[in-house]
């Protein structure tokens, strides 16, 4: 049992730094092609700390554990709400510009709708399924980067056309490797995982939603953290609010695509799949609480972090002693 606790801890490490090296070497490299910071972190940034869950999903999928796969998704949207959005919400509330928010809200609710619709329908999720949700994933990336890359672009600083001259090699040795560390972290962190709930007789679906999920969400930890501790907590909300679309588009349709699979059912909750009357559920939930009132009043208040962190408290109390 030892062994695969630490394995599963050295999967997380490799996450994190393969995800932050990722992140460095990718938005380095878009700057250098002068592209809007704005379209970086609703991009790149995003793409780079969603790519532990796309390979973890990934990797379960095809190994058939299809509880991870799908726990994961949706668990990492949850966590990346409800604990990592809420924390930076509740330590510093703050002012937002709704018109950078619109399209990825908009996007992730019709690519949450659609997933929803798939789940209580067929309880299961096809080949087609994935392919719809990359198109949905395509679809968004085209229009982000037509709106973003008709802004203004990033004016050069003093110096840095020598810097980028002199680090290109090292930005693209920070993305290759990056990459490498993340692809094997996600395959110890799937196997030892999977050991691990086996040992304790735990369900891996209830794993995946929450040890995996806050695991693989730990890059957007890191971004949400530094971007508080520089005063841009509304950075921060863009990158959580793309990654949470990436998740269910990028994420689930690779997984989907590659190897398909029923949702889990480990319990159920009034004579329905648990995972359809909690998972879902408070996937919707915790999105609208995030999203409604900001675009409404155009600001974070610390009234939706407090709200948030007791709906994931509650959530994983839920998990551990009903899943």
């Amino acid at each position: 049992m030892l062994i695969p606790v630490l394995l599963f801890a050295v999967g997380l490490v490799l996450l994190i730094k393969g995800g932050d090296w990722f992140v460095d070497g990718a938005t380095g490299i878009a700057r250098r092609f002068r592209l809007p910071e704005l379209l970086i972190g609703a991009t790149v940034v995003s793409i780079g700390t969603t790519l532990p869950e796309v390979m973890v999903s990934t990797t379960s999928a095809l190994s058939g554990h299809s509880q991870i796969a799908y726990g994961n998704a949706v668990g990492s949207v949850i966590c990346n709400t409800a604990l990592i959005a809420a924390l930076t919400i509740a330590v510093r509330p703050t002012e937002v510009d709704t018109r950078t928010l619109r399209t990825p809200v908009a996007f992730f609710f019709a690519a949450a709708a659609f997933y929803a619709v798939v789940a209580y329908t067929t309880g299961e999720f096809s080949r087609m399924a994935g392919v719809l949700l990359l198109v949905f994933f395509v679809v968004y990336m085209v229009l982000t980067v037509h709106e973003m890359t008709g802004g203004p672009q990033t004016a050069p600083q003093p110096g840095e056309k020598i810097q980028e001259e002199t680090s290109l090699w090292r930005l693209i040795f920070l993305l290759a490797v990056g990459a490498a560390l993340i692809a094997v972290g996600a395959d110890l962190l799937v196997d030892n995982g999977t050991l691990i709930a086996q040992a304790l007789g735990v369900p891996e679906s209830v794993i995946a939603l929450t040890l995996v999920a806050l695991g693989t969400s730990l890059p957007e930890l890191t971004t949400a953290i530094t971007a508080l501790a520089k005063g841009h907590s509304a950075l921060s909300l863009g990158n959580i609010i793309g990654a949470n679309l990436f998740n269910l588009v990028l994420v689930s349709g690779t997984a989907v695509t590659l190897s398909p699979f029923h949702i889990p059912e480990n319990s159920t909750l009034f004579g329905i799949n648990s995972s359809l009357v909690v998972d879902l559920p408070v996937m919707l939930l915790v999105m609208l609480i995030l999203t409604v009132p900001t675009l409404k009043r155009g600001r974070l208040t610390r009234a939706q972090g407090v709200t948030l962190l007791a709906i994931y408290t509650a959530f994983c109390v839920y998990q551990f002693t009903m899943g």
